[in-house]
């Protein structure tokens, strides 16, 4: 079986599973990191990764590489206005991902980047 037949498996046995997610759209709640944040992450994308260790919803996902177990994680974040009074986006975005390794008990190594960008942004 080739790679393209093997993940258009992965996606339809996804299609078939039933997910708590019942929402006929994403909202801004969806976002904010409470039980609608967890009905998305539980409804639809769980299912989507047949990962044991991605299921363990940490927060950091762990994967092995060559024998050797790595901890990779991104956070994301929209603030609203985006000046704000004694805060920098900046240290919001590379303390969260850097505590999310700790947590998790890994050595940060490197940093990921994840954009967020509005429509219009100047």
């Amino acid at each position: 079986m080739g790679r393209e037949e093997r993940v258009l498996g992965i996606i339809e046995t996804a299609r078939a599973k039933q997910g708590k997610f019942r929402d006929s759209q994403i909202t801004m709640s969806h976002g904010a990191g409470g039980k609608a944040t967890q009905s998305l992450i539980e409804g639809l994308l769980v299912p989507a990764f047949d990962n044991e260790r991605q299921g363990e919803l940490a927060d950091a996902g762990a994967v092995d590489a060559n024998g050797t177990g790595l901890a990779i994680t991104a956070d994301s974040f929209v603030v609203n206005p985006l000046r704000f009074p004694g805060g920098s986006i900046g240290d919001l975005a590379v303390n969260g991902t850097v505590n999310d390794l700790a947590v998790s008990g890994a050595k940060p190594l490197a940093l990921t980047l994840s954009l967020i960008l509005e429509e219009g942004l100047a």
